[in-house]
């Protein structure tokens, strides 16, 4: 057995040791314990994460060293090797992993100075260009991870030449967590800004899925419409929870283990296609609907780009989806018009039945720690106004 020691802390400084040591031989780093966790974990584990996800249902999912190393190495052979500049919280596993990728690179991970914004990240981004005092081996190539909501809120202010300018630095600016928007992708494209859409989740040391391709340790396949995922980087399962374990981590007819994504989507053409959460589905009038598909939509709207989707209750229909966007987005018409617009955009694709019931403005979207929304509080607060 080896120790588990928990730590809240996020300055890398700190971390990237104590992370190294854990890859090594222990003693094993847990992120975001939640009480009554023990102090041991089996052999091999290397990292802790308590993660509940947007569900609201806490997990503490245990990577070994070897699954970590795996997806890292994964990652550089796919986009390549160089610096990092950590924009996300450590505990969350798409930044443990921009630890990890300087550990094994031999680097020294750059950090946003407070609060992300677009000037700290320009600020961060620019200093890594700099060489250091008496280097001789040139800037190095640069890479971060960010969520959807951060590329959304750079890109509002790409007009300024210090922002534009870090943006377009990255070779590679992974972006995972949820859905990226494709008006916010073709703006980036626009501009120069290198993105790579990323698909994974705790369970898989984070995103083994690049711009759709699987990266050349993953296997992806599909089950009964449900995404399934096989390879090196897979979590070892959840930490006092073999139940959970042996019925989301599965082997094949080969002996192969699989992580059950609860995703629905297909593989075509070597091409993965997610279509949204198997769960996150309501029966409005008698028709199931996804609300991952209506929400991909509804963030094709001017104004709507980070928009989240949630299902209430509904006295004529059963349930119904309802529309939750910032006020910041700024409409580019009036609330009525722009509910009208995302109706019509839905009916249109995807069938009438399918049409959001309202449009609900709110001053800030509610969002983990990850920068995900948080679908649960969102869909909370919705109910509560009916």
């Amino acid at each position: 057995m080896t120790v588990l020691i928990p730590t809240d802390a996020e300055d890398p400084t700190l971390l990237r040791p104590v992370l190294q040591r854990a890859l090594e031989a222990g003693p094993a780093v847990g992120f975001g314990m939640l009480a009554g966790s023990p102090d041991e974990v089996p052999d091999g584990i290397a990292v802790v994460i308590a993660t509940s996800g947007s569900s609201g249902i806490p997990k503490r999912v245990a990577l070994s060293a070897d699954a970590l190393r795996a997806s890292a190495e994964a990652t550089a052979a796919r986009i390549g090797s160089g610096r990092w500049l950590l924009a996300l919280p450590a505990g969350y596993v798409a930044g443990l992993q921009v630890l990890v990728r300087s550990i094994l690179a031999g680097t020294e991970p750059a950090t946003i100075d407070g609060r992300f914004s677009p000037r700290s990240f320009a600020e961060a981004t620019l200093a890594m260009l700099r060489p250091a005092a008496g280097s001789t081996t040139g800037i190095p190539e640069l890479f971060t991870s960010l969520v959807p909501a951060q590329i959304a809120t750079l890109l509002d202010a790409a007009d300024e030449t210090a922002v534009r300018a870090a943006l377009q630095a990255y070779r590679a600016i992974l972006v995972g967590g949820q859905s990226l928007p494709e008006p916010l992708r073709e703006q980036a494209a626009d501009l120069g800004v290198r993105l790579v859409r990323t698909y994974g989740s705790t369970e898989t040391s984070g995103g083994c899925v690049y711009d759709g391709v699987p990266l050349d340790t993953t296997g992806v396949r599909v089950v009964d419409g449900e995404l399934r995922i096989a390879g090196p980087m897979l979590a070892e399962g959840y930490l006092g929870d073999d139940a959970l374990t042996a019925r989301m981590f599965v082997r094949d007819e080969h002996g192969i283990r699989w992580y059950r994504t609860g995703d629905l989507g297909i593989v075509e053409n070597d091409v993965v296609r997610v279509h949204g959460r198997a769960d996150n589905v309501i029966v409005s009038g008698g028709i199931n609907i996804s609300l991952d598909r209506v929400e991909k939509i509804v963030r094709r709207i001017p104004g709507l780009a980070g928009a989240v989707v949630v299902g209430v209750e509904d006295a004529r229909w059963g349930e119904a989806s309802v529309i939750v966007a910032a006020r910041g987005e700024a409409l580019r018409r009036s609330e009525a018009e722009q509910l009208e617009h995302a109706r019509d955009a839905v009916a249109e694709e995807i069938g009438a039945p399918a049409r959001p019931a309202r449009l609900i403005l709110v001053d800030e979207l509610q969002t983990l720690v990850s920068g995900k929304p948080d679908r649960e509080a969102i869909r909370r607060a919705v109910a509560g106004l009916q």
